[in-house]
C-alpha cells in the first residue's frame, strides 16, 4: 500500500428543522462508504458532521412549539443522530453549529475577511413585519405575482408563470409569519465581496491538489467545473452575509442587532466539529487547516448546494488564511419511481419509519451504493427493484456461499479449515481483483465496485455448483476433498466480505465473529485462512419479506399518496379581466424547440431552457422544476414562448422570454407545457 494519508471528510449539515429522509441517506451513505474504505486501507481518516441550527425557520419553529431554539435543536439533533446511527453512519464526531467553537471560527473568519477588505456594508430596503417586528426573508413574504397575478406566491418566484422578482414587487403582499401587511424599511447589511475573489476562484475551481499518496485530485467534478465557470463568467455578485434581529444565530462582532446569515456559519461548522474532535482526541487542528497543510479535505454534498461549497466556501477559507478543500464531491437527488424525494410530490420516506418497520439498514446501504457513481446523477429508488436486487445479490449470491459450506466444516471437521487447497485458481482470481475494486471505491464508482464483486460471487457460486459439497458429503473417501472445497468457499466468502465491508459494516462484524478473526482490513485480501478454526455459522442476513415493504408504505402513506388532482371540474381559477383584441395583439407568441434543459444550481423551482425560436436561440428560465423533475426528457420538445417579454436579469443570469404552461395545483406540480401540432416549426407566430 502507498504511504498513509491524512484525510478529513464531511457531509453537508442537515437542517435542524425536519426529519431525516432517505434522500439525506444517499449522501451520508456515500460518504460513510468512502470513509470506511479509507480506514480499511490504513489511512488516518476522520468523518465529521453536525446539525445546521441557525436561521429564521428554526426561530419560528421553536416559537410555534413553545420551546427555546436551543431546546428544539437539542431534541432534533438527538433524533437525527439516532437515524444516522441506525443506518450505521460512522461519524467520528456529530456536532452542532450552535457551538462555542463555531462562534469563535465564524467571528475570526469574518474579522480577517473584513481586515482584508472583503467585507463591505450598505443600506438596503426590505419588507418588514410590523406585528412580529422582524425583517422578512423572501420565503416568508407571500402575495400576488406581479406578472400573472397568481395568488399566494412566494417573494422570489412565481410557481405558476415562472417569473422571478424581488419581494417588494409582489402585489398585495403579506407576511407568511403573521399575515400582516409588510412595510418597507431600510437596514444596514454586510456583504462578502465575492466578485473580488473571481481570479482566485477561476484558478481554484479548475485546479487540483496532490493527495498524500502522490495522486492528483481535481477540486471539482467536470460537471461542477462547467457550472462554476458559467457563474464566474456571468459575474459574481456581493453576497449578503447578515440578517437583522430577531434572528437565531451568532451576533456579528461590533454590530449589535446584526447576525451572521446561516450560510456563513454553517460551513464553518465543519471546522468547529473537527476542532471539537481534535481537542477531544489530541489532534493538532492547525495541521489540518493551515494553508500549506498536507492533509486532504473533502466535502460530500448535494448538487443543490454546490454554489456555496465551490465558490463562497473556498473563497472564505482562502482569504481568511485557511486551506481550501482538496475536493468537493457533488451527487444528485434520490428519486422514488422517477420523482424527487419530496413531501409535496408524495414521495417522502423517513429514515425513522424505515428502521421502525424492521427493515435492515444494510439492505438500503447496499441498494443505494449499487446505484452511485462519481457523476452528478439522480438515482432512483424502486421498491420492487430494491427487494429483487437485495434478495438476489446479498442473499442469493453472497450469503449463500457461507450457508452452503460452513455446516460441513463445523460438523465433519470440528470447525477447522484445510491446511492447503489445490483449487487455488479461483481464490487467486478473487485476490487479483482487490486493486481494481479499491480503485473503484477511491473514485466513488461504487456501482462498478459492487458489480465487480457480484461478478466474483457468480464465479464462486459456479464453483459451488461444479463441486457440489453436499454430494461429496455423501460419498465414501471424499472427506479431504470436501474439507478442501469448503475451505475454498469459506476463503472466497472472506475475500468478498472484505470487498463489501465498506458498504455492509454490520454484516462484516458478523462474518468476523463467524471466521474468528480480527476486524478485516483491505490488506487481508493478500492472505488466506488455512488450518484455521472457525465458529459455528449463524445466519447473517434474511431475505426482504414483501410484507415489510407494505408496512413501510403504510407508515408513510400520508406522504406517499398521490396529491389531489389539480383544477377538478367546478374548481377552476376565475377568469381574468376582459381584454380587447388590441391587448392580445401585444403578445408575440412563438413556437420554440427545446435544444437543452437543465436544473439551475441554487434554485429548487427553476429550469434553464435553451430554446430555438427559428430566428435566434434564447435562454429562458421557467419555474416548472417540480412538474418536470427530469429536464433532459424535454429536449426536442416544441413549446409556446412569449417572445416579446422584456428580458429579466436574475441572480442566475438573464431570462429572455416566458414558456407558456397550463397551471393547476398550488404546489407548482400541476403545471403542464403546451404542445404544438406536427408541422409547427420554430419561429412560427401563434395568434
Amino acid at each position: 500500500m502507498s504511504q498513509q494519508r491524512q484525510i478529513l471528510v464531511t457531509s453537508a449539515l442537515p437542517y435542524a428543522n425536519g426529519a431525516i429522509h432517505l434522500g439525506h441517506m444517499v449522501e451520508h451513505i456515500q460518504t460513510d462508504v468512502w470513509v470506511r474504505f479509507q480506514k480499511m486501507r490504513g489511512h488516518e481518516c476522520y468523518y465529521v458532521c453536525a446539525d445546521d441550527t441557525h436561521g429564521t425557520p428554526i426561530m419560528l419553529a421553536a416559537e410555534k412549539q413553545g420551546v427555546t431554539p436551543e431546546a428544539l435543536i437539542e431534541r432534533v439533533q438527538a433524533e437525527h443522530l439516532a437515524d444516522f446511527t441506525g443506518f450505521h453512519i460512522g461519524y467520528d464526531n456529530y456536532y452542532s453549529t450552535n457551538s462555542p467553537e463555531n462562534r469563535e471560527y465564524a467571528r475570526s473568519i469574518y474579522n480577517t475577511l473584513k481586515a482584508n477588505g472583503k467585507i463591505v456594508s450598505r443600506t438596503i430596503e426590505q419588507l418588514f413585519d410590523p406585528e412580529k417586528q422582524m425583517f422578512l426573508p423572501d420565503r416568508f413574504v407571500k402575495g400576488e405575482c406581479p406578472k400573472c397575478s397568481a395568488k399566494d406566491q412566494y417573494g422570489d418566484n412565481c410557481e405558476v408563470c415562472g417569473a422571478t422578482y424581488s419581494p417588494t414587487e409582489l402585489k398585495n403582499p403579506y407576511s407568511a409569519v403573521s399575515g400582516a401587511t409588510p412595510v418597507l424599511k431600510t437596514s444596514e447589511h454586510f456583504f462578502f465581496r465575492l466578485g473580488d475573489c473571481a481570479d482566485y476562484l477561476k484558478g481554484w475551481t479548475a485546479g487540483s491538489s496532490v493527495r498524500g499518496d502522490g495522486e492528483t485530485q481535481p477540486h471539482l467534478q467536470a460537471e461542477s467545473l462547467n457550472k462554476m465557470n458559467e457563474w464566474i463568467e456571468g459575474g459574481l455578485n456581493d453576497w449578503d452575509i447578515s440578517r437583522d434581529a430577531p434572528y437565531f444565530g451568532f451576533e456579528i462582532p461590533d454590530a449589535p442587532g446584526k447576525y451572521f446569515y446561516v450560510w456563513l456559519d454553517a460551513p464553518v461548522g465543519y471546522m468547529a466539529s473537527f476542532k471539537n474532535l481534535a481537542d477531544r482526541i489530541g489532534l493538532n487542528f492547525d495541521d489540518w487547516f493551515k494553508p500549506d497543510s498536507k492533509a486532504e479535505l473533502y466535502h460530500f454534498i448535494g448538487k443543490d448546494i454546490l454554489y456555496f461549497h465551490a465558490l463562497f466556501w473556498p473563497a472564505m477559507l482562502h482569504f481568511a488564511g485557511f486551506r481550501a478543500p482538496t475536493g468537493v464531491f457533488a451527487h444528485g437527488f434520490l428519486t422514488v419511481d422517477g420523482q424527487k424525494m419530496s413531501k409535496s410530490r408524495g414521495t417522502f420516506i423517513t429514515a425513522k419509519s424505515y428502521l421502525d418497520c424492521g427493515l435492515n439498514p444494510e439492505w438500503m446501504r447496499y441498494y443505494i451504493a449499487a446505484k452511485l457513481n462519481a457523476r452528478i446523477e439522480d438515482i432512483d429508488l424502486s421498491l420492487d427493484d430494491f427487494v429483487a436486487r437485495v434478495n438476489s445479490d446479498l442473499v442469493g449470491k453472497f450469503v449463500n456461499i457461507a450457508s452452503r459450506s460452513a455446516g460441513f466444516i463445523a460438523k465433519r471437521f470440528g470447525g477447522q479449515l484445510a491446511e492447503a487447497v489445490a483449487d487455488g485458481e479461483i481464490l487467486a482470481r478473487l485476490q487479483n481483483e482487490a486493486a481494481a475494486i479499491a480503485a473503484a471505491y477511491e473514485a466513488r464508482e461504487y456501482a462498478k465496485a459492487l458489480r465487480d464483486v457480484m461478478g466474483l460471487a457468480d464465479l464462486v457460486n459456479a464453483y459451488v455448483d461444479a463441486n457440489k459439497p453436499w454430494e461429496l458429503a455423501k460419498q465414501q473417501g471424499q472427506d479431504a476433498r470436501l474439507q478442501e472445497v469448503c475451505t475454498v468457499l469459506i476463503n472466497a466468502f472472506r475475500l468478498l466480505t472484505i470487498y463489501l465491508k465498506p458498504v455492509l459494516p454490520k454484516l462484516a462484524e458478523g462474518v468476523e465473529a463467524f471466521l474468528n478473526v480480527a476486524p478485516l482490513t483491505w490488506r487481508d485480501a493478500d492472505s488466506l485462512l488455512l488450518g484455521h478454526t472457525i465458529a459455528p455459522y449463524q445466519h447473517l442476513m434474511q431475505r426482504i419479506d414483501p410484507a415489510l415493504i407494505e408496512k413501510l408504505i403504510e407508515a408513510n402513506k400520508q406522504s406517499m399518496e398521490p396529491q389531489a388532482a389539480p383544477a377538478a371540474a367546478g374548481n377552476f381559477e376565475p377568469l381574468a379581466d376582459t381584454i380587447t383584441i388590441d391587448d392580445f395583439a401585444k403578445l408575440d407568441l412563438r413556437i420554440g424547440k427545446v435544444l437543452d434543459c437543465q436544473f439551475i444550481e441554487g434554485s429548487d423551482k427553476l429550469l434553464n431552457f435553451t430554446v430555438d425560436l427559428g430566428f435566434e436561440t434564447r435562454t429562458i428560465f421557467s419555474g416548472i422544476r417540480k412538474a418536470y423533475p427530469e429536464p433532459e426528457k424535454l429536449i426536442g420538445r416544441k413549446v409556446v414562448v412569449v417572445a416579446n417579454l422584456a428580458p429579466r436579469k436574475m441572480r442566475f443570469g438573464t431570462s429572455s422570454g416566458m414558456i407558456v404552461c397550463a397551471s393547476g395545483a398550488d404546489d407548482g406540480s400541476g403545471l403542464f407545457l403546451l404542445d404544438a401540432d406536427q408541422g409547427a416549426a420554430p419561429g412560427m407566430r401563434i395568434g
